[in-house]
């Protein structure tokens, strides 16, 4: 998947359309940011966004997957279609898990900061020390309640309850 060539389509569909960044992030409940990224290429919409974006657009999400009409022969391409959305999931899932794995390994850095703040000083602790302390307590503890949670089986429906309110907004 070229995310140059997606982008770029992308910015040929707002234009034919003639609407601004703008107004394409009002319909799409995203920042000008968030489009101007997907126009550009370093950054992808997500596929419920995919979706919206082909029926805003009047093209198959697979014409936006490849960045290019497809005219007559998007009848014969449904398979390629199929397998294209699928590489797109596992993209975003692996994305995912990048941002969890670091999570996980700040939350484990500031633990450890904590055990070694409280080895260091168990007797006579001063303010600033009980402060980095009970940050680090709480850091790294709100990074492990965060990380469970999004890899629960329940991240589906927190991420669909998300997209839902901002449609809504």
């Amino acid at each position: 998947m070229d995310q140059r060539k997606i982008g770029a389509f992308l910015k040929e569909l707002r234009k034919e359309k003639d609407v601004t960044q703008e107004q394409l992030a009002e319909v799409m409940r995203v920042s000008r940011r968030t489009v101007s990224r997907w126009e550009t290429g370093s950054n992808m919409p997500d596929l419920a966004v995919l979706i919206d974006m082909a029926d805003y657009y009047g093209v198959d999400v697979r014409e936006l997957l490849d960045g290019e009409r497809k005219g007559e022969h998007a009848d014969t391409e449904t398979k390629e279609t199929v397998l294209k959305v699928a590489d797109y999931s596992t993209e975003e899932k692996l994305r995912i898990t990048k941002q969890l794995h670091r999570l996980f390994v700040a939350g484990l850095c500031f633990s450890a900061f904590y055990l070694l703040a409280l080895f260091l000083e168990p007797e006579n602790p001063s303010a600033l020390s009980d402060f980095t302390q009970g940050m680090c307590l709480g850091v790294s503890f709100g990074m492990v309640v965060v990380g469970v949670i999004m890899t629960s089986r329940y991240a589906q429906r927190i991420r669909a309850f998300k997209m839902g309110l901002l449609r809504r907004g």
